[in-house]
């Protein structure tokens, strides 16, 4: 990505956290790629830095768990909120109006399978988004604590 496409990445990003804080029920039903798929915002504190960092995710739920993908548009290093799950997997997610207090987990082996395939019916784009990297895009699952 050049440097506009990750600015217009960002604010696109900004402009989204802004609306879930105005209109949580409207920044759900979020519209990336001429489709309109779930966003939940995942709020994770930061490994480095301790303070609380919040992101619009695409997600779909799973029984009572939430399942995320660490893809950063196939870029070849995982993303800074992987990370800062990795030091730190207790974290908060809002649903639309809903808020959950949650422990995320990286699915490994079959469970991983299975849920990348349910997460490409989500959004297609994550195969070319493999595609694009050699390292396997994470699947995050976010478990309800309590």
């Amino acid at each position: 990505m050049d440097r506009q496409e990750v600015r217009s990445l960002w604010q696109n990003i900004q402009r989204h956290i802004q609306q879930y804080k105005d209109d949580p029920v409207a920044a759900h039903e979020h519209n990336p790629y001429g489709k309109v798929v779930p966003a939940l915002l995942l709020t994770a504190r930061g490994r480095r830095t301790g303070k609380d960092r919040s992101l619009p995710l695409i997600y779909k739920k799973i029984g009572d768990s939430f399942v995320i993908v660490g893809s950063k548009a196939g870029m070849d290093e995982h993303p800074a909120w992987y990370g800062n799950l990795l030091a730190n997997p207790d974290c908060h997610i809002q649903v639309a109006k809903d808020h959950y207090d949650v422990r995320a987990r990286t699915a490994t082996g079959a469970e991983r399978e299975d849920l990348w395939t349910q997460m490409v019916e989500v959004l297609p784009q994550y195969e070319e988004y493999q595609s694009r990297t050699t390292r396997q895009i994470p699947i995050v699952v976010l478990d309800p604590k309590g």
